[in-house]
């Protein structure tokens, strides 16, 4: 087995020393292939104009497949690199290509071993398309040059002419990130990427990215005082809890043994009235410690809401049908849904 680094240089400069870029393996393709790209880690290899047709190529780590046969190049880019572009073409637009670059040759008749950013020139014409790489080559950024585009009239608007053609790659088992040609199929059953804030899994069988949802798991069951206990003033006919997938639902049926309680405001609004207390098993997971999640509770005659204390536990009916009250003898119920 032949390993292989490259380090990359700026066109026209040679370094005498040699060294490994640990970048590590990275995820595959096939049993052969690894899928290149860019290392994820601050912006690798950022474009920023330096000048009328000059663009400046940041830092970065990368691997770059060749053949089957010679496997990927891993490659650091350890300093700035500048690059110039040639004037454009009297009548058409064109689009370069700026890209990473190995030579080998034991594989190419280039005569050099190194790795170097370079741009790769597309063609002139009315639609203009990015050029076909050569081999042993990961493309980076596509560039509009404009028809009569030099440094004499202003050269290149880099704020609209950079196309973002950066890919990313992993190590085997590892995410990865999205980025630009994320329409790839995975190498193998279970494979993870992120397509821009969703997490997609590879179904094998099914051929097809699809996105990742927790394995299903066993609802958690309650009922009566376990779920929640009542205030003065009511009698707990009924309560049921069931937890599954992170989330929390909470039906309770109470019957009001206290007196009528009300009549609301013309507005609906009422005194708050503490109804029940629900235990500290089933409260809501908190962020504050204070927060009031809102749910609705009828006794079938009449309507109005309530707000559960997160931190406490206690549901506090805060408002009723305009005019109304709550009246002795009625069930009143309540169900709602929270995060556990």
């Amino acid at each position: 087995m032949t390993v292989r680094a490259a380090w990359l240089l700026p066109e026209g400069q040679t370094r005498e020393d040699t060294r490994l870029a640990p970048v590590g393996t990275v995820a595959p393709e096939t049993e052969l292939r690894s899928r290149d790209g860019l290392l994820a880690g601050g912006n690798p290899f950022a474009a920023t104009g330096a000048g009328a047709m000059d663009l400046q190529i940041g830092t970065g780590r990368a691997a770059v497949q060749g053949t089957d046969a010679q496997g990927a190049y891993p490659v650091v880019n350890d300093a700035p690199v500048t690059v110039t572009f040639a004037d454009g073409d009297a009548q058409f637009a064109r689009i370069d290509t700026v890209a990473i670059r190995v030579y080998d040759t034991l594989f190419d008749t280039n005569g050099q071993n190194l790795a170097r950013i370079e741009i790769i020139p597309g063609t002139p014409d009315a639609s203009p398309t990015a050029p076909t790489l050569p081999p042993a080559c990961l493309r980076l950024w596509d560039v509009t040059v404009p028809a009569g585009a030099s440094a004499g009239v202003g050269g290149i608007n880099w704020s609209s002419a950079l196309g973002d053609r950066r890919r990313y790659t992993t190590a085997p088992g590892g995410i990865i990130p999205k980025g630009w040609g994320l329409a790839f199929d995975g190498a193998y059953d279970g494979q993870y990427r992120d397509n821009g804030g969703a997490l997609e899994r590879w179904d094998a069988a099914a051929d097809a990215w699809t996105t990742y949802r927790p394995p299903a798991e066993a609802p958690v069951t309650a009922t009566g005082t376990t779920v929640a206990t009542a205030a003065p003033g009511w009698s707990l006919q009924n309560a049921q809890a069931v937890k599954v997938s992170g989330m929390i639902t909470i039906r309770a049926q109470l019957e009001r043994t206290g007196a009528d309680y009300g009549p609301a405001t013309s507005e609906g609004n009422l005194v708050d009235l503490l109804m029940f207390t629900v235990t500290a098993a089933w409260r809501p997971r908190t962020i504050f410690g204070s927060e009031r999640l809102p749910a609705l509770v009828t006794d079938m005659f009449g309507d109005g809401a309530g707000s559960l204390q997160a931190d406490t536990g206690q549901f506090l009916v805060v408002t009723w049908a305009p005019g109304a009250s709550i009246i002795k003898n009625r069930l009143a119920r309540v169900i709602m849904t929270y995060p556990a």
